[in-house]
Formats: structure tokens, sequence, C-alpha cells
């Protein structure tokens, strides 16, 4: 049977600059899944910010005017350039760390975030075709437009006419800008996975460069929340996947960015279950398998978790600490809700100059979405942990 989880939507993130044009990218994955049936996003290009309608699962909007939510500074998060580090901890903290100083417009969900060549920031997140921000220092982002400016109607056939655009994955390879995206529509595994590249990164700079892979009911897969990886032999590989039979890979050529053979390998799966937004890395000698169980987008109520699995091969198995198989449920957590910090998760791991850090989305108490960043350690058995 098809998985179905309730949806309820996600209030827009008010942050210090807030437009009419950055507003759909912080309403809640009103997409994150086709697992996630029901209530429609909030229209687009309302200059202020409305409560969701009474019936749907009651996440309030910040008040207008709310000058933002800046996480508590529990570890920096960034600088005019990011300070070195004698040595990556080995010794996790006693407790969840909260989400490190971000301040400027940091309301956000899914994101991805890639560092420049000029050392400064981009990151890309759900909403209207794409929305973009930038920082200089990992810490004071602004709003950047959308990559798409003039729309994306290539997509409208997976999207039913919508403009929110999901989960999009950006890296810099080979002197362009990557962007992996999906496309679909509510309770539905209809879904496609795009490619977008550009020399700039620039809102409207990105060419539409097609259809890397697509699902519809007759897959047990769900073609969203996509994730490029490059292995140090040079392979491309894929990951995707939301609820239904889990997380897939695929692989890519290097020269198209699109597939270059016919085999979906499974690397992740919870018999149905809530897993979704994958992302592999890979630190000293293993590959490691990101990813999130349990619910988003229900604002404060939301139960995402952070989780990760590892490999001596990029294509699997992954096993968390237990030994237990990714493919058979298995997951060692690195990241829960915690005080004020609701649904940590559809996280991405950034590799910068002081550390690996960890990029995702949370929920405050208000139920609005917000940047989420730490860095990331490992302990003496090579597992990560965040402070």
């Amino acid at each position: 049977m098809t998985p179905r989880r309730a949806l309820s939507v996600l209030a827009a993130a008010v942050t210090i600059t807030l437009t009419a044009a950055a507003l759909p990218a912080v309403q809640a994955r009103a997409a994150a899944s086709a697992v996630r049936a029901g209530a429609a996003a909030p229209p687009a290009g309302r200059a202020g910010v409305a409560a969701p309608p009474a019936g749907r699962a009651g996440v309030a909007a910040p008040p207008a005017g709310r000058a933002g939510v800046a996480a508590p500074p529990a570890v920096r998060a960034g600088a005019a350039a990011p300070p070195l580090v004698a040595a990556t901890p080995t010794v996790p903290p006693a407790a969840y760390p909260n989400p490190g100083r971000v301040t400027g417009d940091t309301g956000i969900h899914d994101p991805s975030m890639v560092k420049t060549p000029a050392g400064t920031y981009l990151a890309a997140y759900t909403g209207d075709n794409i929305q973009l921000k930038t920082s200089q220092d990992r810490t004071a982002f602004r709003n950047a437009g959308a990559v798409f400016p003039n729309g994306a109607p290539w997509t409208t056939a997976y999207t039913g006419g919508s403009r929110n655009l999901w989960a999009p994955d950006i890296s810099y390879r080979n002197g362009r800008y990557h962007l992996y995206y999906s496309a679909s529509t509510f309770g539905s595994n209809r879904s496609a996975i795009f490619l977008a590249t550009s020399t700039t990164g620039a809102s409207g700079s990105w060419s539409n460069d097609g259809l890397v892979i697509e699902s519809s009911s007759g897959n047990d897969y769900n073609a969203i929340d996509p994730n490029l990886y490059v292995d140090p032999q040079g392979r491309w590989w894929l990951t995707f996947g939301s609820f239904w039979s889990g997380i897939k890979m695929v692989a890519l050529n290097p020269a198209t960015g699109k597939r270059s053979d016919s085999t979906i390998r499974s690397v992740a799966g919870r018999g149905g279950g809530a897993i979704e937004a994958p992302y592999l890395t890979r630190h000293g000698s293993y590959y490691y398998l990101w990813v999130s169980f349990d619910l988003c987008c229900r604002g404060a109520s939301s139960t995402y978790r952070v989780m990760v699995g590892r490999s001596s091969s990029v294509t699997g198995p992954f096993v968390d600490r237990n030994g237990t198989a990714m493919t058979s449920g298995g997951g060692t957590q690195v990241l829960a809700g915690h005080g004020s910090i609701h649904g940590p998760g559809h996280q991405a791991v950034l590799t910068d100059s002081d550390a690996d850090v960890l990029v995702y989305h949370y929920y405050a108490d208000s139920g609005a979405s917000y940047l989420g960043i730490n860095l990331i350690g490992y302990d003496s058995a090579g597992w990560p942990f965040v402070y």
C-alpha cells in the first residue's frame, strides 16, 4: 500500500529582510514528499505572512515584523574567514548543541550549500522556482532571488502547475554549478529530478539541462530529494528517495550529469516508512550516507531527525554503529529535536576549511523553519557527531 503521511502547511519564516520573492521558499516543503498528502501551499506572491487556514494542523506563523530567530550561539557558524581548527574533536558533547549563530535572511527549508571559488557561500532551498541565499562568512545570509525567475514550465507536468520546486542539491564541479532538484505533487510518486547548471550561480543564470530520472505509480520509489556525490575515482553518483521502498542510487555520466546506465541500487529503507533526504559524504576510509527519519513539515510538531550509516564502498552496504543494515531500517542518530529546536533534518554536509559542516532546517516554537548550522566531529571509531 502506498504510504501516506499528513502534511501541515509550514508557516513562512519571517527574517530581518523578507520579500515577496523569498516568501514561497520558506513555506513548508509543501511538497517535500509525494507521500505528504493534503493541504496546498499558501499562495505565492503575498507580501505578508498569514497563518494557515483553520483545519490544517495549526502551524502558527511568526508575527509580522519579527526580526527573525537568531539561534543560540552554541557554536560560531562562521566568521569573515572560517577559522582553522587544530584538530577535529573526537568526544561528542553531552547533549545535542543548539544551531550555531546565523543572522539575516535565515528562513529556509531543505537547504544545501556550496562554497564558491571566491570563498563565499551559496545556498539553494525549496521554494517557487528554487530560491537562493548568499553569505560572505557562513553566518550572515541574504536572499538572492530565484534560480528560474521566469519560471520552469518543463516541470509543470509533475507539479500540476505549481511553481514550488523541492529539495535542491547544489555543488560546484568543473567550473560550473550543478543543481539537481525535484518536481512532484502531493500524495503521488509521479515525480521527477531535473538538472540545471550555471557558471556564476546567480539568479536567472541557470540553464535547464533536462530530466535525470522520474518515477510514477508503477515504481516502488519516489524520484525526489536528489544528492550528487563524486567519488575519489571521479565517478558520479546520484542518491535520492522518499518513503516508498526508500533511498536509491544511480550512476551518472560526468560529461552530461545524466544517467550512465539503467541500474537502480537500493541503499537504505524502512519498509515503506519515513526515510528521505539522502546525502553522501566521505571521511577517512568510509563513505557516510546521511538521511532524515520520520516527519517534517508539521511545524513545531515535526519529528525529523538526522541519521547516518557508513560503508567502505560508495555503493554500500551501509550499516549503522550496531551493524544493522540501512536497507533494514538501520541508522545511527546524529541530531534530533531538543528544547525549542524541533524536527531538525533535510541535512547537507559542506566540507569547509575549519571543519565538515552540517547544514539543515529546523522548526522554531512558532512553527516557522530556519537555517541550522553545526560543525561535525568524529569519535574514536569514526562515527560523526555535531558540536
